[in-house]
């Protein structure tokens, strides 16, 4: 039987009377977690909705000071809360709770292409969306430079959202970054603008050279840092903050970017 950390610990559940010897009673767990005026546990809220999701009745006790959380965690010997405690055996925080029930847990130093796929998605999505309203027809050559266009805003949006990340890890692969820092500085912009340009068929004598250039410098870098130099890097295409490795689908942004330049070029000459 689990030992509460101290006597008279209230549960915010009242006693349920026990099964009748007809009746199976329900799996029982026990939840500490943080509860505070200024602050509830997301983890903890997490936890309890993990519980209830596998079939839990729930004695939930809530940790409604700093002391409180302090004295709990001493008496226990644990780091952090929210604590799960199943059949008188403590289970742990939340990530020890999803391991418990064979769910997978994230690893946040693990790379992933998601954040790219997701910009990608949802810019098609978009894309279609403008056909629509426009009356374009839908899977077109317009469908197409819409969504490059507008893959390029979004990422260059995802860039600026902290500009100094961006050019550290920047710096780590392109070229003509590592000749000239401001370049590392100026790439998202340039890149917003060519997007927007793109989008609305503006100025395409401005768009696109300036998506011919960076998209042409943007891929060289790519594939000579992956597969000339073998080198395993993360890749600055969403961002500073990202764990997006640096390979093929990151190169699709710069190949995406000289394709529709080169489209582009090709309807003004006929």
């Amino acid at each position: 039987m689990v030992r509460t950390p101290y006597e008279g610990h209230r549960s915010q559940n009242k006693d349920r009377p026990m099964a009748s010897p007809q009746t199976h009673a329900p799996k029982r767990a026990i939840l500490y977690r943080m509860v505070m005026p200024t602050h509830i546990c997301p983890y903890g809220l997490k936890a309890r909705h993990l519980l209830r999701s596998k079939g839990y009745a729930i004695e939930d006790h809530w940790l409604t000071t700093r002391a409180e959380t302090d004295a709990f965690k001493a008496e226990h010997g644990v780091p952090t809360t929210p604590q799960t405690f199943i059949d008188g055996r403590r289970i742990g925080g939340y990530d020890d709770l999803r391991r418990f029930f064979g769910l997978r847990v994230r690893d946040p130093a693990a790379t992933s292409y998601t954040p790219v796929i997701a910009v990608f998605a949802v810019a098609a999505l978009i894309a279609l969306a403008i056909d629509w309203l426009t009356a374009t027809p839908l899977l077109g050559m317009t469908t197409a430079a819409r969504f490059i266009a507008l893959c390029m805003v979004l990422l260059a949006m995802l860039k600026l959202q902290d500009l100094d990340r961006f050019a550290t890890m920047f710096l780590g692969y392109d070229l003509l970054a590592r000749r000239s820092v401001p370049y590392a500085y100026a790439y998202p912009f340039a890149q917003l603008g060519a997007g927007l340009l793109m989008l609305t068929g503006l100025l395409p004598l401005l768009a696109i050279p300036v998506a011919l250039i960076i998209g042409g410098i943007g891929a060289v870098s790519i594939y000579k840092a992956v597969y000339v130099e073998k080198r395993s890097l993360k890749c600055a295409c969403v961002g500073g903050g990202s764990n997006v490795p640096l390979g093929f689908v990151s190169l699709t942004e710069d190949v995406m970017m000289v394709a529709m330049a080169l489209w582009m070029a090709a309807e003004l000459l006929v």
